[in-house]
């Protein structure tokens, strides 16, 4: 079978090569001319794990290929899959710019039966939009060439993606033809051999379920961080109000970790553009609106911590502080919508010293913030001299450190926990003072 994906962003080119993993042939697409010399050179512009040599694997094998023009490529695939950026507009609300670019060059270039899937995060209603950018041109060239359109969503957690797309929990599919549903179920049968979950329904309920998803997901997080700030109030420990709710299997343990906020690519974006699509329609979403308020506030906690360590942000000023963690989560080098931008934000216009360190989000970091922070060689150099320690991505080398150097390396054993991944009594053995989130 033969596809194309427009776009070799984060979804476009783990999809693509995914695909090409398990025998499509796969021509991925992008108008970035230097990314794309540079996949064919083999050199993956993301970070995520086993996704390069998985890159390099399928190219030499013929599979998977890049360029610049769907033209070249148009005549000889079954399915287009639109993959592009759907950036938050001003308001919040998706901008779709890129996904509609697509879909009108889709409509100039079809020559036979083609089907064209939305893979891009877009609002209900995007696919309505897709059809009629299509038909506008095929108008215009004065042709009818049938064609169909689809919804195919992604669920893939940054750091874990080629396992998520490989032994997927479902793969959501919305189709309004027979014709489209056979082409889509062809293509992931390969994926889902031992347990075909494939959801197929209509198209506008699959656009509705990635962000009634991911939504969901948020919502758990500020509500346990809700819970975690008022535990600290009444005396609580909400690891232990967490296991004690978890265990009900109603609720379950997943993304009831409090912690920091949550940031990344998806969540914010797709929290916001929901409570904007109905806002559109004159709804209000509110316990949505209550998620992202929390989230906000949460992202300054452990600053508002360390301020209340000194007597107030008025002692900030001068002080030395060390951040273990840059990335919004482990294993990526995503640094969008970070908490640590947010705190590293608030300890530079308190006048404080930051020496930060991360595993894979060094050069992220200095993109986005170029010489106003120090840069460390790794986790013990960024703690050198340091006044505090504040731990806000929860890397594995950061879980177990060698506390003794630590402590000799800081002028103040202060450290603050932005995802309560320490013990509180080993560290008080260690003569270290210690603070986490919701104890």
């Amino acid at each position: 079978m033969n596809i194309a994906i427009v776009g070799t962003g984060y979804v476009g080119l783990v999809s693509g090569t995914c695909f090409a993993e398990m025998g499509v042939n796969v021509a991925c697409v992008d108008i970035d001319k230097a990314k794309i010399e540079a996949l064919r050179e083999g050199k993956v512009p993301i970070y995520e794990p086993g996704l390069d040599e998985m890159v390099l694997r399928n190219t030499k094998a013929g599979r998977l290929g890049f360029t610049t023009s769907l033209s070249e490529v148009i005549d000889d695939v079954d399915v287009v899959f639109i993959a592009v950026g759907t950036p938050p507009d001003e308001d919040g609300s998706a901008d779709l710019r890129y996904v509609l670019e697509v879909a009108r060059e889709f409509g100039r270039l079809i020559n036979r039966y083609t089907l064209l899937v939305t893979k891009s995060t877009v609002p209900v209603g995007t696919a309505a939009k897709v059809r009629r950018a299509v038909r506008e041109e095929l108008e215009k060239r004065g042709v009818e060439i049938p064609f169909d359109v689809a919804s195919n969503p992604e669920f893939l957690k940054e750091g874990a993606a080629i396992k998520d797309f490989m032994s997927p929990d479902r793969v959501v599919v919305g189709v309004d033809s027979e014709q489209a549903r056979s082409l889509m179920s062809r293509l992931y049968r390969p994926f889902l051999l031992n347990n075909f979950r494939v959801i197929f329904t209509d198209i506008p309920s699959a656009e509705m379920i990635k962000y009634a998803a991911n939504s969901m997901l948020a919502t758990r997080i500020s509500f346990m961080n809700d819970i975690a700030n008022l535990c600290e109030l009444v005396g609580a420990d909400v690891n232990m109000v967490r296991k004690g709710i978890g265990s009900d299997s109603r609720i379950g343990s997943k993304f009831l970790y409090p912690g920091c906020g949550y940031g990344g690519s998806c969540f914010p974006k797709d929290v916001k553009a929901l409570i904007k699509t109905a806002e559109k329609r004159g709804y209000k979403m509110k316990v949505l609106s209550a998620v992202e308020e929390v989230n906000e506030a949460q992202k300054s906690v452990v600053y508002r911590k360390l301020a209340s360590c000194y007597g107030g942000e008025a002692n900030l000023a001068g002080k030395r502080i060390a951040v273990w963690g840059l990335a919004f989560k482990p294993e990526t080098d995503d640094m969008r919508e970070a908490a640590s931008l947010v705190t590293i934000d608030l300890l530079l216009g308190a006048g404080c010293d930051v020496r930060v360190f991360d595993p894979v989000a060094m050069d992220e970091c200095r993109r986005r913030l170029g010489d106003q922070v120090e840069y460390a060689k790794d986790m013990y150099d960024a703690v050198l001299d340091a006044d505090a320690l504040l731990l806000l991505t929860e890397w594995k080398q950061f879980r177990l450190p060698s506390w003794g150097v630590v402590t000799r390396s800081m002028r103040s054993p202060l450290v603050i926990d932005g995802r309560n991944i320490y013990d509180a009594e080993d560290l008080a053995q260690q003569g270290i003072i210690y603070h986490c989130i919701g104890k």
